[in-house]
């Protein structure tokens, strides 16, 4: 949830293959990232890292929550839904809760929370379904975190550089055949506790100093394996910022989640979610509800501001 900055580099290197590209395929001629931040969160993932980089909001997870694949889905995919259960499809206006620190408290009247897959549990998700609400579950899919119980599950070969936060630094999203047994028995957890969504963080590696030589085209195979291994488990799954990547990545992906789109005069890349009837789930922290919550509402955001510690504490527009 935290944003950075496209560097110059990463900028040359997507103006050049969109000008090289002569074909416009799912996987080529990506798209150009100009004016585009990468996030690099995880809990609170808000603004972005500086020289020095406060540390993570949230406490390391002490939670057990055990990553084991379920006899039925190992950490190969599931290739159907659930039996029985429609993927949920938020359309756009719903009121929402985002709150990553902590437990969650379950007191906001709206009917959608987005919430630590690993923090939380079955009890916790199924509370918040007595009471009407859709549940999203929070999964960094981008970095590795030192905090997390499957921590040993990443090879060292996949670890990157420090994304600024502390405990994390990138992944090689790469190497899609390690990375995905890890985020399948991830996602196998968000559906096993209950959840209906997933927000997975830290999708924009490619416009980042990552460590690794990350392309437009590496993120949209990773972006999209990611949607894929969510829609294979019955859960819906937001594209989170990764503006410059919405056009190839709209059908993908069922919502978005946003942050700062006001701060940075960026809100109105949103609109094919919209257009497409998808819910825009959108934060901002710095910017007055004076400011933004018109344009907001003229767009069919469902925004709000929140500390950026992403606590109980929210103001909607």
């Amino acid at each position: 949830m935290r944003h950075t900055t496209l560097t110059a580099a990463a900028l040359l290197a997507a103006l050049t293959l969109t000008a090289c590209s002569t074909t416009s395929g799912r996987d080529g001629g990506e798209d150009r990232p100009a004016g585009a931040r990468g996030t690099a969160s995880d809990t609170p993932r808000t603004t972005a890292p500086t020289t020095t980089p406060p540390a993570t909001s949230r406490p390391p997870s002490t939670s057990v929550s055990s990553l084991s694949p379920s006899p039925n889905s190992p950490s190969r995919p599931t290739t159907s839904s659930p039996a029985g259960k429609a993927r949920w499809k938020p359309r756009p206006g719903l009121a929402w809760q985002w709150q990553l620190d902590g437990k969650v408290d379950p007191t906001a009247d709206v009917p959608v929370y987005d919430i630590d897959g690993f923090e939380n549990s079955a009890a916790d998700v199924a509370r918040l379904h007595r009471d009407g609400r859709k549940v999203i579950c929070y999964v960094n899919v981008g970095a590795w975190e030192n905090f997390r119980p499957d921590q040993d599950a990443f090879p060292r070969a996949v670890l990157g550089e420090s994304n600024g936060w502390a405990g994390e630094r990138w992944l090689d999203i790469r190497q899609l055949s390690v990375l995905r047994p890890v985020m399948e028995r991830r996602f196998d957890m968000c559906r096993d506790k209950g959840f209906d969504a997933v927000e997975p963080d830290l999708v924009e590696g490619y416009g980042n100093d990552t460590g690794f030589p990350l392309t437009a085209h590496d993120q949209l195979r990773y972006n999209r394996m990611i949607a894929a291994i969510a829609h294979a488990r019955g859960l819906s799954v937001g594209l989170k910022n990764d503006l410059p990547q919405i056009p190839r990545l709209l059908a993908d992906f069922d919502f978005a989640v946003n942050e700062e789109c006001a701060q940075y005069d960026e809100c109105a890349d949103l609109t094919p979610f919209i257009a497409a009837g998808k819910a825009v789930f959108h934060v901002e922290y710095e910017e007055p509800r004076s400011s933004f919550c018109a344009e907001s509402r003229r767009l069919g955001l469902s925004s709000m501001v929140k500390e950026p510690e992403l606590g109980v504490w929210r103001q909607p527009c």
